[in-house]
């Protein structure tokens, strides 16, 4: 299987970082997603509680996460988001619940050849130096979850910085689910 990236689900992982890199506007224009991403998951927290994670279709460009403790779906968290692919790489955007700050996250993952799907994260320390450095516009914030920051660059300049190799390792694997059998 080729690999592919998409930039999704930071609401779900906060927990695992405690920091946030959120964005002013919806980073990326929705797309329909690729079929791989739909399905149901599973993995272990950093806690080593089992998760399970399905992903499916609202509409044509929106899609529906559930992530919820194995065996426990009332305990479960819901989050809509979009996608877009640019470049090499698909991304997708979620937009945060008003206590969050109501901004847009930006993350990814990853279907590599072994099945496994890997969630990324923006590192935080990263864009703060490419703020310092001009290379991204925006501020620190506080929020509930910890400090973050707001990245008010338009969308073009977003992604010729992370599409430019100099920032490969801009992305943080937060979680690495697998394909749940049936």
């Amino acid at each position: 299987m080729k690999a592919w990236r998409v930039m999704l689900l930071a609401v779900s992982f906060l927990m695992l970082n405690g920091c946030l890199v959120t964005f002013s506007e919806a980073p990326v224009v929705a797309q329909p997603a690729p079929k791989q991403l739909l399905g149901q998951w599973t993995s272990k927290d950093a806690w080593g509680q089992a998760r399970t994670l399905n992903i499916r279709a609202v509409d044509k460009t929106r899609y529906e996460a559930v992530v919820h403790p194995k065996g426990q779906p009332k305990a479960r968290d819901r989050y809509t988001f979009i996608v877009a692919r640019h470049g090499s790489r698909w991304y997708a955007s979620a937009k945060l619940p008003a206590k969050l700050g109501g901004d847009y996250t930006l993350n990814g993952f990853e279907v590599n050849d072994s099945g496994e799907l890997v969630v990324y994260d923006l590192d935080l320390d990263q864009i703060k130096q490419a703020m310092g450095q001009s290379a991204l516009s925006g501020e620190q914030v506080e929020t509930p979850e910890g400090p973050g920051v707001q990245i008010k660059s338009p969308s073009a300049t977003v992604f010729a910085y992370l599409d430019d190799p100099a920032n490969s390792d801009v992305f943080v694997e937060v979680a690495r689910y697998q394909r749940a059998i049936k």
